[in-house]
């Protein structure tokens, strides 16, 4: 499974283009600033990078030209704002690859992550879709956000919701802190509050229904996966 790295401040924006590319198989991990991607970089090359230009802590220009001190072969796709030519020839001379002006349309960042992939020569998923994992007696499909039910009924999941599942999943029987577990589903520069993870894993919970159990609550601490 090809994994893109996606730099986008603006939450909106970075929940449509994640669920897009997952729809299409892709792995992605999302962060929401220039420095945050960069950190995301150094710790795990990506197939691919989507940058927003306009992002806080590092422009989309900085994180590609620290980039390309790096790595000259890596497929880079900028998101702008910007529609002047001055502004996509200053991408393409910091050695950005292709670019995208919003407002954009799915099939369009798609054809472009896709030629951008082949010319790299990434080899894009085929076959039996990876993405899904066992949680409990029920499956997770990532690329299509789904929980499987023991009985095969097919519930949706947001993208947080398949974050944290996939994140306990990955770390059966461990003490997870909030930040932690945060921080491991958008980057580490998630500015969010632990509330809205509480609050969703409550409504996790519901979906689980028997499964529920599995995600045990430390109180004052985080959460834990009993697997077993």
């Amino acid at each position: 499974m090809t994994e893109i790295l996606l730099a986008e401040d603006d939450p909106q924006i970075r929940e449509w283009v994640t669920f897009a590319l997952e729809k299409e198989r892709h792995r992605v991990r999302a962060v929401t600033d220039g420095a945050a991607a960069l950190t995301a970089y150094n710790e795990r090359r990506p197939d691919l990078i989507i940058l927003d230009i306009m992002m806080p802590k590092r422009s989309g220009y900085d994180v590609c030209r620290e980039i390309r001190k790096m790595d000259r072969a890596i497929p880079i796709l900028l998101l702008t704002a910007k529609s002047s030519e001055t502004d996509k020839l200053e991408g393409f001379a910091l050695g950005a690859d292709d670019y995208v002006t919003k407002p954009f349309g799915v099939r369009e960042l798609m054809a472009r992550v896709s030629a951008l992939l082949r010319r790299a020569g990434v080899t894009q998923a085929t076959g039996p879709d990876p993405s899904i994992f066992p949680f409990g007696n029920h499956r997770v499909n990532v690329a299509r956000r789904l929980l499987i039910q023991p009985d095969g009924t097919e519930v949706e999941l947001t993208a947080l919701e398949v974050g944290i599942l996939s994140f306990l999943a990955a770390h059966p029987g461990e003490v997870v802190t909030r930040d932690n577990l945060l921080n491991g589903i958008w980057g580490i520069a998630y500015n969010g509050t632990t509330r809205t993870l509480d609050t969703r894993i409550a409504v996790l919970r519901k979906k689980l229904g028997a499964d529920a159990s599995r995600i045990e609550t430390l109180y004052g601490t985080g959460y834990r996966y009993r697997k077993m």
